[in-house]
């Protein structure tokens, strides 16, 4: 991120904007860190990488701003967010995300964040957000919030109906999923399931058509989202299980 740089007297440290930072990438939290305590009117107060040390921390500080990881271990800034809501935390939450979209947007609203920031967002642009965030204003226009939350929900119907489909595979139909999943080529699934290449073709064609997507990747991470399959050596679901379910090998297969 570009620095920007101070000017003016400088502020005393009771009327600067607190600030926690939560990243599991250490060196990227302190580096914002270094940037933001360069502005005169703001100050980090700390600097934390699990989700669950950004929950007692800010609770214990009450800080005016948190800036939160999307993704960190033990627990997501999205629940980690959540939380400070059930607790009566009116600290001041910016999501910290690669991920910069609507689903993303409308997810951060939902749980009472005021917005998101994409992590490669200039710095004069964080610095901002902070501020704003400090009043208690609105970092998204009314207009790209509705479209965000439009969009969520019909992802969500897509996904419930993707759900549902995924519920009618057959026992056959699951144990191809599974291998694929697995990262087997061709020639091993057959093998292991005992059946003909042109059999295995049949089959994977009917997966496709029956979830309704266009490629084999699609239909592996579909199983893996909603329990039906599951990749090597991890036993995983939701998000996490989307990202997981990409191996390069998946597109081997016939």
């Amino acid at each position: 991120m570009a620095r920007t740089r101070p000017d003016g007297d400088a502020i005393a440290l009771q009327d600067r904007i607190t600030v926690i930072i939560a990243d599991d990438h250490r060196s990227f939290g302190e580096a914002l860190q270094i940037a933001l305590d360069k502005e005169r009117d703001l100050t980090v107060v700390g600097v934390v990488d699990r989700g669950d040390e950004a929950v007692r921390t800010t609770i214990h500080d009450q800080p005016d701003v948190v800036l939160m990881d999307l993704r960190m271990p033990d627990l997501d800034g999205l629940e980690a967010t959540r939380r400070l809501r059930e607790e009566g935390s009116h600290s001041a939450v910016i999501i910290l995300t690669g991920e910069a979209d609507d689903v993303s947007l409308a997810r951060a609203i939902q749980v009472g964040a005021r917005g998101f920031l994409h992590k490669t967002a200039p710095m004069i642009d964080v610095v901002e957000a902070v501020r704003r965030a400090s009043r208690g204003e609105p970092l998204h226009r009314p207009a790209e919030v509705n479209r965000a939350i439009k969009t969520m929900r019909a992802r969500s119907k897509h996904d419930t109906e993707l759900e549902r489909r995924v519920q009618r595979l057959t026992p056959r139909e699951i144990e191809i999923l599974q291998a694929m999943a697995e990262g087997l080529a061709p020639e091993q699934i057959v093998e292991r399931l005992g059946m003909s290449r042109h059999t295995l073709r049949t089959h994977t064609q009917n997966i496709l058509t029956k979830l309704g997507v266009h490629s084999k990747t699609d239909a592996v991470v579909a199983a893996i989202r909603f329990g039906k399959a599951t990749p090597p050596g991890l036993a995983v679901t939701g998000r996490d299980a989307l990202e997981a379910a990409r191996p390069g090998g998946l597109e081997r297969v016939v």
